[in-house]
């Protein structure tokens, strides 16, 4: 008779190596991963709009959601429907101050709701600079 334990051990997953489908990517919590923020973010944006802490926390969590992970709408600029919840418990944030932070982004036009979680964000964070550095987003602008 086969034992349970021979069985298991000669069992491979489907999901082995290339995680499960629709899993957003496995990086091990030892590893960092890099991001590309546009300079004219540091030198220009930060100079001109005065933002808090909060409301840079949220915008470059939704930056990063946006342009610099996998994304089907990366090419309209919009961010895949995301949990409020979930983005509060990432950034260590209460709900209300994530709300104020869209807020305020979306009064800077960096941002703007298309329903609720899910947001259109400007690549280079005003439409002026998009205009200037040729940013289209494949015909869709709000």
């Amino acid at each position: 008779m086969v034992d349970l334990h021979t069985i298991l051990a000669d069992h491979k997953s489907k999901y082995h190596k290339e995680g499960r489908p629709g899993e957003a990517e496995n990086i091990p919590a030892n590893t960092t991963t890099l991001s590309e923020i546009p300079d004219l973010f540091f030198d220009e944006i930060l100079v001109a709009f005065k933002l808090n802490r909060i409301e840079i926390m949220v915008l470059m969590y939704l930056y990063r959601r946006v342009w610099c992970r996998p994304n089907l709408y990366r090419l309209h600029g919009i961010s895949q429907l995301l949990s409020h919840t979930e983005m509060s418990k990432a950034l260590n944030l209460s709900l209300d101050e994530i709300y104020h932070a869209l807020r305020k982004l979306e009064e800077f036009a960096f941002i703007t709701t298309v329903r609720s979680g899910q947001y259109f964000v400007r690549r280079f964070f005003t439409k002026e600079n998009d205009e200037l550095l040729g940013q289209n987003y494949d015909d869709f602008e709000i």
